[in-house]
């Protein structure tokens, strides 16, 4: 198992945001979690990515328990996120932003333009802008950077929190179809997605997440079927 969370609490001063989850996720797999604002979602991709402390529970990234290893050092293990709002640096350029991905690895020079060319493969847009000041892109192309950024550093489990909030839906086709293609060149995907129908359309495994409760698991297109599910997160349904 690449990732296992056991009985994870976490809590926000007296409030409490997850309150004992279990998940996990394979090598290879692309899982997704679904819920409404406000459910958890975010705030366990952050206490993944080491950002938040948990109260309770355990945290294993490939049988070994991260908890006490720093955010960066996370990284480093081949655990990444890409945030929800993109969090590019807007004033450095499209090169200049997927350099900084790189940075933390030790051999971040030797294999620097290997993976930036491996990045332009999949982004094609971010060659033709990489001269270009990152926050002069469009919101579709700061995705593409923001996810391209975290590519830099070799992920093994990549985290991707609302990668198509607030995209054009030509965008929102482009960036699940290059979600399917980071997932065929091994990389494991844990992403958390206001957009249910592509999120289960392309999940092998899907967590309901509600008020910071797992309430219903399994496969991405028997989920998607679900009638409660299409009623609550698809609009659709009995």
């Amino acid at each position: 198992m690449l990732l296992e969370i056991n009985d994870l609490k976490v809590s926000y001063g007296k409030i409490q945001a997850i309150k004992g989850i279990s998940l996990n996720i394979k090598a290879g797999e692309i899982v997704t979690l679904v819920g409404a604002n406000g459910a958890g979602k975010t705030t366990l991709l952050k206490t993944i990515s080491g950002i938040l402390k948990p109260a309770a529970g355990v945290i294993k990234f490939d049988g070994k328990d991260i908890q006490g290893i720093a955010p960066h050092n996370r990284v480093l293990e081949g655990l990444c996120q890409a945030p929800e709002g993109r969090g590019i640096f807007p004033g450095m350029t499209v090169l200049e932003n997927l350099e900084m991905g790189k940075y933390a690895r030790k051999d971040w020079k030797s294999e620097l333009s290997e993976d930036i060319e491996r990045i332009y493969t999949l982004f094609p847009r971010l060659k033709e802008r990489q001269s270009q000041a990152g926050g002069t892109l469009s919101g579709g192309e700061q995705q593409m950077l923001s996810i391209g950024r975290a590519l830099m550093s070799r992920p093994r489990l990549l985290l991707l929190d609302e990668p198509s909030m607030g995209l054009a839906p030509m965008f929102i086709q482009q960036i699940f179809k290059i979600i399917r293609e980071i997932q065929s060149q091994g990389v494991s995907i844990l992403l958390v997605e206001q957009n249910a129908a592509q999120a289960l359309s392309c999940a092998n495994r899907a967590y309901i997440l509600e008020t910071g409760n797992i309430v219903k698991e399994g496969a991405g297109k028997d989920l998607l079927n679900d009638d409660a599910i299409k009623k609550a997160y698809l609009g659709t349904g009995a």
